[in-house]
């Protein structure tokens, strides 16, 4: 989850939201997230997320980063759109997390206001959420990275017109059941585990032992020698840098430029500055990774090049523009 800097908005309108789910959904492509649910509201979002690959970290950083930089040249805006790190909480993998974590989400409307269930509204009403854009409707018409039919079987319903209809009818019931200002909020006891979250403050969703296995876990990881940059190597380098170099060897090749070449050129030309968009819209490397291996000075010069907007065409070689096209 995250919100807005000083819980200000962070979608104007419904383009807004359109480029958000656009650019989650490249995330995905690059990181090989999964999304099992999500909901966009005013000034925050929550994402249920699978991560396969050791990659959270650089995915968030690259999502954030490329909507703020998407949304600022939108409105023509500048500066931090986002406010505090984004929030985790660790899911262990049983049905009842699973499905509490869920329902949270795709209550939120409820809570919010936005829908009603008691006046007959249904949580299926509100378009920006992961029930009106996946779960309510037939595969062929779901983003290919929402997991849906993966939760609607976690949840006990089949893929069907009527076992999706359930699952919103039951989502309903539980507002309405629940109370809408708490709907999908769970209790817990005074006795609980003062880590476990309820889904607003702690670290972890799960069952007490479920926490002890990762705090041994995270033990043994900060064990081990850590990487030079200050983080753990195997997660710096789980996702991208391999996509950054491939893309760059094809891009040096489509701007018929040596490593040595490219190298004595300024960090303002064109061709340094495609190549560099074309690396760091399609991959989860840091600028200063993009600085070094482009010598563009600092990851400050980068990010200045990229604000000034996109080189025109006639000024890249033929081949070059066309690979961008296609990259």
């Amino acid at each position: 989850m995250a919100r807005g800097n000083r819980r200000e908005a962070i979608f104007g309108g419904d383009e807004d939201r359109e480029l958000f789910l656009q650019t989650l959904g490249e995330a995905c492509a690059m990181t090989g997230w999964r999304i099992h649910g999500w909901v966009l509201m005013g000034n925050h979002y929550h994402l249920l997320v699978e991560t396969p690959a050791a990659n959270l970290v650089s995915g968030m950083q690259w999502l954030q980063n490329t909507y703020t930089r998407r949304f600022n040249t939108r409105h023509r805006a500048w500066g931090r759109l986002f406010g505090d790190r984004y929030k985790a909480v660790l899911l262990e993998g049983e049905a009842y997390y699973y499905e509490t974590l869920l329902n949270y989400i795709h209550l939120n409307p409820v809570r919010a206001g936005l829908v009603n269930p008691e006046r007959g509204q249904s949580v299926a009403d509100y378009a920006w959420s992961s029930v009106a854009r996946g779960y309510a409707v037939a595969p062929r018409q779901r983003p290919k990275w929402l997991a849906a039919a993966a939760g609607l079987e976690i949840l006990g319903w089949p893929d069907n017109a009527s076992g999706r209809r359930g699952m919103i009818e039951s989502l309903n019931r539980r507002a309405i059941e629940e109370g809408l200002e708490r709907a999908g909020i769970p209790v817990a006891g005074p006795e609980v585990d003062r880590r476990l979250s309820d889904l607003r403050r702690g670290w972890y969703w799960g069952s007490q032992a479920f926490a002890e296995r990762v705090l041994k876990g995270a033990e043994a990881v900060l064990r081990k020698r850590r990487h030079p940059s200050g983080r753990a190597g195997g997660e710096s380098k789980a996702q991208g840098e391999a996509e950054a170099r491939r893309l760059l060897a094809a891009g040096l090749r489509a701007a018929g430029l040596t490593a040595a070449e490219l190298r004595r050129l300024k960090g303002s030309d064109p061709r340094k500055v495609a190549l560099a968009r074309v690396i760091w819209e399609n991959t989860t490397v840091k600028m200063n990774w993009i600085a070094d291996e482009l010598s563009m000075k600092s990851a400050a010069n980068v990010s200045q090049q990229l604000r000034r907007g996109r080189p025109a065409t006639p000024r890249l070689p033929p081949a070059l523009a066309c690979w961008i096209k296609q990259s």
